[in-house]
């Protein structure tokens, strides 16, 4: 009869065993396949890559697109392998009435710039091999330098930011040498004191009526403030509402910035790249006046987020980032 009872309560427990080593399994797999068309992506990079556009800065233009597609309702988000895609008449030359043409003959006779990479005797506007083809001759037709990059990405966007973000992504790519730059920490050490709230939206009037485009994170003065992601500093100096701020740009085109600080690590330069963790100054009590100003409100970070889908740059909530890093315990 013991028996009898106790095998329910067995065939339970298995049960959940048996659920936690399914999830567990789904999960590795999810992020074995995510590291895979990492992997399969750098490959094709590195394949175009030529002697005058490195792989990265391939790599950076189809980051740059994916980017934006996901926070664009006017462009569609190209799913697979890559998702840069030349403009139809650029590919199929102006004058050529054959939308899609793919014919490499054709092409060139209207004076199109899609190329065949693969040698399949087609030019696919939607061949990730023909397009990463037709991208490495295009970036590289006026030299290798970054002035001649510069000039081949402007011919591509007309916008400098565009052309400046591009350049940001591509040098960390080739920095980390890899495009696997995901990862997060929290601004703060867990080690120290420190309180914060969703305040995004609230009211400031200091310097005009305006929003709260970020979360405060207070703390003591000199807590180390840190970067939460692979970036470059993009902005390093003094701003009369944020005080002694830095400015971090990621591969993602998102602006991470860091306002209110007693002062910055030392050696710290604007330009510099960084990584999860490194140190770039420490909370105080700076802002809301000339230059030097301090001690106005309590020590506290201010950290905002910004994201720049290739026509203008917007404020977004860093709340739920923030509690999903911290979370994670970094």
């Amino acid at each position: 009869m013991r028996h009898a009872l106790w095998l329910p309560a067995y065939l339970i427990i298995l049960s959940f065993v048996m659920y936690a080593l399914v999830s567990a399994e789904g999960r590795d797999s999810g992020k074995a396949a995510e590291i895979s068309l990492a992997e399969e992506r750098t490959s094709l990079y590195m394949t175009y890559e030529t002697p005058s556009v490195p792989w990265h800065l391939l790599a950076a233009v189809d980051r740059y697109e994916r980017n934006i597609q996901r926070v664009r309702n006017d462009l569609e988000e190209v799913e697979g392998m890559i998702a840069f895609r030349f403009p139809d008449e650029f590919w199929r030359g102006a004058p050529n009435p054959e939308t899609g043409d793919s014919d490499p003959a054709a092409i060139e006779f209207f004076s199109g710039g899609g190329l065949d990479g693969n040698g399949d005797g087609k030019a696919d506007p939607n061949d990730p091999e023909d397009i990463l083809f037709t991208l490495a001759l295009s970036l590289g037709e006026h030299g290798g330098d970054d002035q001649a990059h510069r000039l081949a990405l402007w011919g591509l966007y007309g916008n400098e930011e565009a052309v400046r973000q591009v350049m940001t992504i591509s040098e960390l790519f080739r920095q980390f040498g890899t495009i696997e730059l995901d990862e997060h920490v929290f601004p703060l050490p867990k080690t120290h004191h420190y309180t914060y709230n969703g305040t995004w939206g609230a009211k400031r009037g200091w310097g005009g009526r305006r929003m709260h485009e970020g979360t405060d994170l207070f703390a003591s003065y000199g807590v180390p403030v840190r970067s939460v992601t692979y970036g470059v500093i993009e902005m390093k100096g003094w701003n009369e509402f944020g005080g002694w701020r830095v400015g971090i740009r990621d591969a993602h085109n998102v602006y991470h910035y860091f306002a209110h600080l007693a002062s910055f690590e030392k050696g710290l330069e604007q330009g510099q790249i960084v990584e999860p963790g490194t140190v770039i100054g420490y909370v105080g009590s700076s802002g809301y006046g000339k230059e030097g100003t301090a001690g106005k409100f309590p020590p506290h970070l201010h950290y905002g987020m910004y994201k720049f889908d290739g026509r203008s740059e917007w404020a977004f909530d860093p709340y739920p980032s923030l509690l999903r890093w911290e979370k994670e315990g970094k």
